[in-house]
């Protein structure tokens, strides 16, 4: 749980040298990955994240709103959680619309009704007492919640989102979805899908060969993440790269793949862009999954999956 958004770097930039099959070696063609830096914020939104948008226009109209009410809380945030709570509002389970959970949770930001009480706020034109079930009520809850648990603070939004659910992967896949939305407000389903995937293996080890049982290797994990976004992808790095289509330099956007090695022919590792600079991956034998910055000097290229 130590990366904190807004502040980007989690990991330390990785040796050229490596051991097993994710290595890095040592020349730069793209003189850069996206529009933003790990301090700059935000490249611009991709038309290209095709498909339904992970967070739709209304909600991210509400998510705003309601970070607005707590001073430094990103609306991305807001964004993400309801995004992994409810699909923002368009989940048919049970609890989302009416009813509860198997664990009690209520509504599209899933709180359970002590909680909700307990923060329970009524946002411009939501339901008057305010309703779990209603979307702005829930947001402008959850941003409550939020702030009075450290949210409104860079160093206490970790806190902050272990208090609204007490799960390190379900921090690191909020954390990682919001800093991708912060990047591309207008981020599609499937790379956001792919994104949350990521992001739970998070402190997984690297394993050589490896494509879940006990560890992934670097085009493994890439392999695996699309895959629950239900898109099909060669198994290793060059393979990868190779099936295209390749994007432009300095354009990437949160789910793009970004290759390095010694030349196109030559590609020997992988990640998945999550914006502000910065990738997740697994990098070699001995160091966990972790999200790191993404300008290493080998840089190949990257591509964009399509859905």
């Amino acid at each position: 749980m130590g990366r904190v958004l807004f502040i980007g770097a989690a990991g330390i930039l990785v040796l050229s040298l490596a051991l097993g099959g994710c290595v890095a070696a040592v020349t730069d063609s793209l003189g850069g990955i996206g529009g933003g830096t790990p301090d700059s914020g935000a490249s611009a939104p991709g038309a290209a994240s095709a498909g339904e948008p992970a967070v739709p226009a209304q909600w991210e109209g509400w998510d705003d709103a309601a970070a607005a009410t707590c001073p430094s809380l990103s609306w991305s945030v807001l964004a993400a959680i309801g995004r992994v709570e409810s699909d923002s509002g368009r989940s048919s389970a049970p609890g989302v619309a009416t009813g509860a959970n198997p664990a009690g949770a209520q509504g599209p930001m899933q709180f359970e009704p002590g909680t909700f009480a307990a923060y329970a706020t009524v946002g411009p034109g939501g339901a008057d007492p305010a309703s779990p079930y209603d979307p702005v009520d829930a947001v402008f809850s959850a941003a409550t919640m939020l702030c009075a648990n450290g949210g409104g603070s860079a160093a206490g939004l970790g806190q902050a989102l272990w208090a609204y659910n007490h799960s390190s992967v379900y921090v690191d896949t909020v954390l990682v979805l919001a800093q991708a939305l912060l990047a591309d407000p207008g981020l599609g389903s499937t790379p956001a899908s792919a994104l949350a995937f990521a992001a739970s293996t998070l402190g997984i080890p690297y394993l050589w060969g490896g494509t879940g049982v006990g560890g992934y290797d670097c085009s493994g994990l890439v392999q695996a993440a699309y895959r629950s976004a239900g898109v099909t992808l060669p198994r290793v790095a060059q393979d990868q790269f190779n099936a295209g289509p390749a994007v432009a330099p300095g354009t990437a956007i949160p789910g793009d793949l970004i290759f390095f090695g010694n030349s196109p022919v030559d590609v020997e590792h992988v990640g998945i862009y999550v914006g502000a600079g910065e990738m997740i991956d697994a990098p070699h034998t001995g160091v966990d999954i972790r999200e790191e910055p993404a300008n290493l000097p080998d840089l190949v290229g990257a591509t964009r999956p399509a859905p």
